[in-house]
């Protein structure tokens, strides 16, 4: 049995993919209330720390030598779609996370976040100052970063996940045989909705009213599904396709677009194929006006779904809440692929590792 503590666990979307990995979660950290309360809701049996990281290092020192910390600190001081700013409050939580893994000491510790702390130099010093400090404490840590899309979700969604395993820095190929093994296409967005049924039917419930409306100053790409041509900076979905990333802000600005006719009826004209072709001809002028009803964004369930949470699993709070809840959240079956190469490494790792 592979026991962990969950860190930054929001509404638990890391928690339902390490526990899918046979991963047994016994302690649990999470400051905002509405989603400490969906993750008591769903995990009944793990202890919620409800508060400031900070806060709770007394509690973390009851839990030495565990054998797995995971968790995804707050990324919007790093996001390329944030302001980047390194002087961001959450920007310093990875630091609080390290601080855990330092208290704890697992045998491995696992930190998501977004896949620009990886990869632009902006953030070069700071990955570098971060797999410094888990070598000085003993770890060696290298950032893999993924595409949910490769595996099983439908969701173009690149992260980011710092693996640590204590007394060990020659893990990297490994980790990526685990993770290669283990990819699998995931079904388009139509396939994936198709039970659903419509939005304001039984199983998928209308609960986002707000009107979808042309961009005036619409941002064309190559294909229609990339462009911004709704609600300032908000994209279609390719229904034979996937999702771009969906994000906590879902009823704002960055939302999500479908077409209702063309999701259910794939032999319907595609209403966003014809409007981008007319923008591109020049056929038509682009202005500020509410586009036709069968554009909508996604609903609740539908965004469960995205993020591959269970259907029964329930969401605490006012709609926001919800809609913040899911797009916080790390999908499930990403988690679990992670989580499933970790812990099949650490369980079969060899005798002689090198230490740090």
């Amino acid at each position: 049995m592979i026991n962990a503590i969950s860190l930054f666990s929001g509404a638990g979307g890391m928690d339902v993919g390490f526990k899918r990995a046979r991963v047994n979660v016994v302690l649990a950290n999470e400051i905002d209330k509405t989603a400490a309360n969906t993750f008591t809701t769903n995990h009944p049996g793990v202890k919620m720390l409800v508060g400031d990281i900070n806060d709770y290092y007394c509690e973390f020192k009851k839990c030495q030598n565990i054998d797995l910390v995971f968790g995804g600190p707050p990324c919007q001081g790093f996001s390329v779609i944030g302001k980047m700013n390194p002087d961001d409050e959450r920007s310093q939580l990875i630091w609080s996370f390290l601080k855990v893994v330092e208290i704890v000491r697992p045998r491995a510790f696992v930190m998501e976040n977004v896949k620009s702390l990886a990869t632009i130099n902006k953030w070069k010093d700071v990955r570098n100052a971060y797999i410094a400090r888990a070598a000085e404490l003993g770890y060696g840590c290298i950032p893999f970063v993924i595409n949910a899309a490769e595996y099983g979700v439908s969701q173009k969604r690149e992260r980011v996940f710092f693996i640590g395993i204590k007394n060990d820095r020659y893990f990297e190929k490994a980790i990526w045989n685990n993770l290669f093994s283990q990819r699998r296409k995931p079904p388009t967005v139509r396939e994936l909705f198709s039970d659903l049924g419509p939005a304001g039917t039984e199983r998928n419930p209308l609960t986002c009213n707000a009107k979808i409306t042309f961009a005036v100053k619409p941002v064309m790409r190559r294909i229609p599904y990339d462009c911004l041509m709704f609600n300032g900076i908000g994209r279609p979905i390719d229904p034979d396709g996937y999702s771009r990333t969906i994000t906590a802000s879902m009823g704002g600005n960055m939302t999500l677009i479908v077409d209702e006719v063309f999701l259910h009826d794939s032999t319907a004209d595609n209403w966003i194929q014809e409007y981008y072709d007319k923008l591109v001809s020049h056929e038509i002028i682009p202005e500020f006006k509410e586009a036709p009803s069968r554009l909508r964004r996604l609903t609740i369930n539908e965004a469960r779904r995205l993020q591959t949470f269970p259907d029964d699993y329930v969401f605490c709070g006012a709609k926001t809440s919800v809609y913040k809840q899911i797009g916080n959240a790390v999908p499930c079956e990403m988690a679990k692929a992670v989580a499933t190469a970790v812990v099949k490494y650490i369980t079969n790792k060899p005798s002689a590792s090198t230490a740090v």
